[in-house]
């Protein structure tokens, strides 16, 4: 039951005015923030699903950055790499050129002297910085530079030439989320990128007797493998092989050694993560060394070397004149190293457009998950103004209304 006082018009009138100036800030308030959800209470299903739907669009923003940022790497990579091959095929004609025994020792010595200058830019090109002041073939040890470099006087020179290149990068791998549960690796080692031919490692110590006295964990090419307490050489062995890694192990039959041999152009990378056990089988070295130069020089024969050991090898048989070592392993060991950088190439090729395939899927995503924030969040401006205008309207009514209903004045007491 309501009551009714002399009161009662006025405490209604005030009531619906501050409603509907409530209602006109609303939608006033909706209009400015192009948003029709102010508050949970406005519509609690939609406002859960607009929460979910932004904070995957703003993932989906995140992802395209990422997959631009490795398109942009790879090709400022592939771009050195590719420079890199043609030098190569120049290299290969001199190389051809000095085989062919119709040159002098003085002729050679000449074109030794382009291959220097060649071998300069090699290096060059691999100790590369990208754009953001970080090392293009280093691994993960981006900072630093990729390759040390040595010099030392050279027979046939009157100047330090550069003897030998060593890589002072890393094997790890950075994986970059382009998509919810998805990476892309990035794998840009230099000593793989510049290496000519399989490296072979072969154990001059005979192991036939060996077994691990405790369990351990080794690193082979960055995989982990268990060895356990007993392990014999060929359960090694074994281990090495089925753990993925491009290596193959197996028992040399003489010196019943183990020998190591890549499956493809890299250099072996080789540590002991837990325990000795590589340091027991005398195939590294003790902690103190690094890899990838920490193999036991003592106890194993190594094979294999990099795209700079095969030009420096070249431009030292040329300053000797002998032509038949340029005609033979040499030539061979640069065929090797071309085609590992070709490979390399084709694989830089197809990791930059599987980023581009990324990104183009993060264009595509962002505009659908846009649609739905779109439908769930975004007020309708038509709408929105015509029942602002309809506030508006009722508004001025009421203002009307009240005005008629209490016209008394001051002057209508001043009598």
């Amino acid at each position: 039951m309501t009551r009714i006082s002399s009161q009662r018009n006025n405490m209604d009138t005030q009531y619906y005015l501050r409603k509907q100036e409530i209602n006109q800030a609303k939608i006033n308030a909706q209009i400015g923030s192009q948003s029709r959800i102010g508050s949970l209470r406005d519509d609690p299903l939609a406002a859960g699903h607009l929460v979910r739907y932004q904070s995957y669009l703003s993932r989906v923003n995140q992802f395209e950055k990422n997959a631009q940022t490795l398109a942009d790497e790879f090709q400022v990579r592939e771009g050195y790499v590719n420079q890199n091959l043609q030098i190569m095929h120049r290299i290969r004609e001199l190389a051809v050129q000095g085989a062919n025994g119709t040159y002098t020792p003085d002729d050679l010595k000449n074109m030794a002297t382009e291959v220097n200058e060649l071998l300069k830019e090699l290096v060059q090109n691999a100790n590369a910085v990208g754009p953001d002041g970080t090392s293009l073939f280093a691994g993960t040890r981006t900072k630093g530079t990729a390759f040390d470099v040595s010099f030392a006087n050279i027979d046939g020179t009157d100047e330090p030439l550069i003897s030998e290149v060593r890589y002072n990068g890393n094997i790890g791998r950075n994986r970059v989320e382009v998509d919810e549960a998805t990476h892309l690796e990035v794998d840009n080692s230099g000593n793989k990128t510049f290496w000519a031919e399989r490296q072979r490692l072969m154990g001059q110590r005979d192991l036939s007797s060996w077994q691990s006295a405790r369990d351990g964990t080794i690193n082979v090419d960055g995989i982990q493998i268990k060895v356990s307490a007993g392990d014999n050489v060929h359960a090694l062995a074994a281990k090495i092989n089925d753990s993925g890694a491009a290596v193959k192990a197996a028992i040399d039959p003489v010196t019943r050694g183990l020998n190591l041999t890549t499956t493809d152009s890299h250099q072996l990378w080789l540590e002991d993560t837990q325990g000795t056990t590589l340091q027991d089988l005398g195939i590294i070295k003790d902690s103190t060394f690094r890899p990838p130069y920490n193999v036991a020089s003592n106890s194993v024969k190594v094979s294999g070397g990099s795209l700079f050991d095969a030009v420096i090898s070249l431009r030292d048989s040329m300053l000797k004149g002998d032509q038949e070592s340029i005609g033979g392993r040499v030539l061979g060991v640069l065929d090797e190293g071309m085609s590992n950088l070709t490979t390399r190439l084709a694989r830089i090729g197809s990791d930059y457009e599987r980023a581009k395939n990324n990104i183009e899927r993060s264009k595509n995503n962002e505009l659908n998950v846009t649609r739905l924030v779109s439908r769930e969040g975004d007020i309708d401006i038509t709408t929105a103004i015509t029942d602002l205008k309809m506030l508006d309207y009722v508004n001025q009514a009421t203002l009307s209304n009240a005005g008629k209903m209490y016209s008394s004045t001051l002057l209508d007491y001043l009598r």
